[in-house]
């Protein structure tokens, strides 16, 4: 069974700053791609950025410029960090992980931009 746990979350005023983590149970390698999506209120979730262990990682258009998806291959977690956030990046923060057709997700981490 595939686990991930997402942590990082939390309240963020207007152009601040946030980390998330997520932490994959197994190794990143064993994985087409890790990466990022996010699911606002009455949206559909959204791509947010994926990343390839052996290759580009790929942003979500509402992110780029803002955001950087890395890995620690080692401690076989996944960060996002994002800036300059607005209230449109008010969302449910999932980590999700894809192997062979299967997409993988966590629990999902709140994040909510507000003053």
């Amino acid at each position: 069974q595939v686990q991930l746990v997402e942590s990082g979350g939390g309240l963020v005023q207007p152009g601040g700053s946030l980390r998330l983590s997520c932490a994959i149970a197994g190794s990143i390698w064993e994985y087409n791609a890790v990466g990022w999506y996010r699911q606002a209120p009455g949206k559909q979730r959204e791509l947010v950025g994926t990343v390839f262990p052996t290759g580009p990682t790929n942003y979500g258009d509402g992110v780029k410029g803002r955001c950087t998806i890395s890995t620690d291959v080692a401690m076989n977690t996944v960060y996002l960090q994002m800036n300059s956030l607005t209230p449109e990046d008010t969302a449910i923060y999932y980590c999700g992980a894809f192997r062979d057709g299967s997409t993988y997700w966590g629990q999902g981490t709140q994040v909510t931009v507000s003053s």
